[in-house]
């Protein structure tokens, strides 16, 4: 015979159950419905690019609609705050980059908490920049420029898409970790820029790989190394700027998807499994690599771990620099 307290033990486990299997049941089935993807910039750009590629290649294994919309403004932190206060159901992602963990050391206030706000779910891409000069520059490689940092203090400029983007956070670590003196020179992004950079009226830029490459390899400009800690296959010749003579130097753009932090652990560990086996996608890949990109999915855990890193890299470098966004 049961005793009482054998018999309500018994009683609350299988009244607990059925939530147990319907949770499993639906991570399962998940989405049941479209799928959105809030990206934080116009169209055209990179983040949106990586967006559709991988959105598209959900959408065939889901068999549901996966919208993208884009929400610019205010350095991502419109859409930032949309996808944090969303239904915590799971058909809202957010593809971010850097911003995700630079924005609360470049904004005086935000809306949102990049952190506790937020659940990660994966790692999507990683991206390269490359260290390029005008052909008018006298400077072949990193040291030579260091040098000529040096004769020239005060007179080196670098360009950057924007403020706060990694092509700026580039320029900033670069005069940190090699000890010179470059004046930053803004520009409303990476057209304008490249506009004044090639001619020589900037002496330095430090940009995406997807957007220099063409004009290093057309003889347009010349590249002197790249940002990461290691060197990239589209461009194996050359030297990363840490091996070049700036020891600890490592800049890498990056998007990931995140969800709302009340999304649950099944949808999270749902949604993880497909993106990564949608960037091992032999499509997928391919685009993606031929945009100078290189496939990067993550766990959860790995993803949470890159944001700290990220937040531990660049909130001295903003802080010491003294940079600042207007809200």
């Amino acid at each position: 015979m049961l005793n009482r307290r054998r018999f309500v033990s018994l009683t609350a486990a299988s009244l607990a159950a059925p939530s147990i299997v319907s949770s499993s049941a639906f991570a399962q089935t998940f989405p049941d419905r479209p799928v959105r993807i809030i990206v934080p910039f116009p169209a055209g750009g990179a983040t949106d690019v990586t967006a559709r590629i991988v959105g598209a290649r959900l959408q065939e294994v889901w068999g549901q609609t996966v919208v993208i919309e884009n929400k610019g403004g205010a350095g991502g932190n419109i859409a930032a705050d949309a996808a944090a206060k969303a239904d915590p159901d799971g058909t809202t992602l957010f593809i971010v980059g850097p911003g995700q963990a630079t924005n609360k050391f470049l904004y005086a206030s935000l809306s949102y908490d990049p952190v506790a706000d937020f659940a990660p779910v994966s790692l999507l891409i990683k991206q390269p920049n490359i260290m390029c000069v005008p052909n008018s520059s006298t400077a072949k490689s990193v040291q030579e420029f260091i040098d000529y940092c040096n004769a020239n203090k005060g007179k080196v400029s670098y360009a950057s898409s924007g403020n706060g983007t990694t092509l700026h956070l580039s320029g900033e670590l670069f005069k940190r970790l090699a000890k010179v003196e470059m004046t930053h020179v803004p520009y409303r992004g990476a057209g304008p820029a490249m506009n004044d950079f090639l001619p020589g009226r900037v002496d330095v830029i430090f940009d995406n790989a997807p957007s220099i490459l063409p004009q290093v390899k057309s003889g347009s400009c010349r590249a002197l190394a790249v940002t990461p800690s290691a060197r990239i296959p589209a461009a194996p010749e050359l030297p990363t700027i840490a091996e070049a003579g700036v020891p600890g130097f490592d800049v890498v753009s990056w998007f990931a998807f995140f969800y709302q932090a009340k999304v649950s652990k099944e949808i999270i560990a749902k949604v993880n499994a497909d993106t990564r086996a949608a960037l091992d996608h032999p499509s997928v890949k391919q685009r993606l690599t031929d945009l100078g990109a290189e496939p990067s999915g993550t766990t959860p855990e790995g993803l949470a771990a890159h944001l700290k890193a990220e937040m531990d890299k660049w909130g001295p470098v903003i802080t010491e620099a003294k940079i600042k966004i207007d809200n």
